[in-house]
């Protein structure tokens, strides 16, 4: 069986990003990885600018408590007309340039003013409260460089620098189905041997909060035929397919050699983890193709160490996970695995900082125990004792 990183090094290799396209900066783009720089078309801000309401002044003038000349008043938008000369002040509003001359921005609640002349009541700085042009950003800089997510602050920031159209990857398409006759679609009624397919949505919304446009393609019974059109229309139409059980090595698990049937070439099909060890990786050409685990828990587990790593570098991220950091444990915590193991976990914010708590969870079937969880800790095989404070790896799977 192969360690973790061992096969997580395998998918990643085999991943190639899809390739960019124009694409029009708004919600749709959220999310989506850069791959142009952007550079600034102006100074910004494009003038000397005041940060506070308040009274622009020569530092000069105003090295002790003083009384000041007002000769002008300037709103956001205006535009000086007078420049400023010994003894004298212009009362600003936040965001209005300052005039020539001045260096310096009092606020109003530290001044009093009296008919045509305002008294500091303070000793006044150089560069107080007034941010110079091009203090953010200067015409030609760059300001979001290539490979970089789009969050709302960097389209807020590709606004701001005039760009309406930029230039990112793709989301990626991804394909999921569930086998098993054993399964029926909700809100239909469990018969004799039958339970509800949780894994189509739960997939379908792992995918979607990865930034994947996600297509369920529904629920293939334990035969060959009709399994092999579903995987053959995610082929077709995706860029990554998923599949849900039929991966293991029972008497109806015929997922492995349907795939091989279709031509998808197998890389791994066991795991050194806990849960889903019998997690099937391959590729159709360059389309990256997983059959997970059919227990919700283990489904869960490898799609946020596997798949979502995948469709990060399917969409250009150039570190795409997944990222564990040293997080303190909040309880004392014991445990005995037969080999390492990705455990279900949330996190607390407490007086002392944040820390994770285990989830109470009874193996790989347990859906109810996972669904409080925001986090997966790391844990070695074999058997462990840890106090409250000791430091585990944590991944967030929000």
């Amino acid at each position: 069986m192969l360690e973790v990183e061992e096969a997580l090094a395998k998918v990643l290799e085999r991943t190639r990003a899809i390739p960019p396209v124009q694409t029009a900066l708004g919600p749709a783009a959220l999310g989506r990885v850069l791959s142009e720089s952007v550079a600034s078309d102006l100074d910004s801000p494009p003038f000397a600018k005041s940060l506070m309401d308040g009274y622009a002044v020569r530092s000069a003038d105003a090295a002790n408590p003083v009384t000041l000349a007002v000769i002008e008043e300037v709103a956001a938008g205006a535009t000086p007309t007078r420049a400023l000369g010994p003894g004298q002040a212009t009362r600003v509003m936040t965001g209005a340039p300052v005039p020539t001359g001045a260096d310096a921005v009092i606020p109003h609640e530290q001044t009093e003013l009296t008919g045509d002349t305002v008294q500091l009541r303070r000793a006044v700085k150089a560069g107080e409260f007034v941010l110079g042009r091009g203090r953010e950003m200067a015409a030609g800089e760059v300001v979001v460089p290539a490979g970089t997510v789009m969050t709302p602050t960097v389209i807020g920031l590709l606004a701001a620098v005039g760009r309406t159209v930029v230039v990112a990857h793709s989301a990626a398409r991804l394909a999921v189905l569930v086998t098993g006759d054993e399964l029926i679609e909700a809100p239909g009624v469990p018969g004799p041997g039958q339970i509800r397919n949780s894994n189509g949505p739960m997939l379908t919304a792992q995918a979607t909060r990865a930034g994947a446009q996600a297509r369920y393609l529904g629920i293939a019974g334990d035969e060959r035929d009709g399994l092999r059109e579903l995987i053959r229309a995610g082929l077709e139409s995706a860029d990554l397919v998923v599949l849900s059980g039929g991966v293991s090595a029972g008497k109806y698990d015929f997922v492995p050699d349907v795939l091989r049937d279709l031509g998808v070439e197998s890389h791994f099909h066991k795991i050194r983890m806990k849960p889903g060890k019998p997690l099937f990786y391959g590729t159709h050409d360059q389309t990256p193709v997983f059959g997970l685990p059919g227990n919700p828990v283990s489904s869960f587990v490898g799609f946020e160490l596997f798949v979502r790593p995948a469709l990060r570098k399917l969409g250009g991220q150039a570190i795409p996970g997944p990222v564990f950091v040293p997080m303190p444990l909040a309880a004392d915590f014991a445990a005995n695995n037969d080999r390492p193991t990705y455990a279900p976990a949330w996190l607390e914010a407490t007086p002392s900082g944040l820390r994770v708590r285990p989830a109470p969870w009874f193996g790989s079937a347990d859906l109810r125990g996972l669904a409080r969880a925001d986090a997966l800790i790391r844990l070695p095989s074999g058997p462990v004792s840890y106090p409250a404070g000791h430091i585990v790896a944590t991944m967030s799977v929000n």
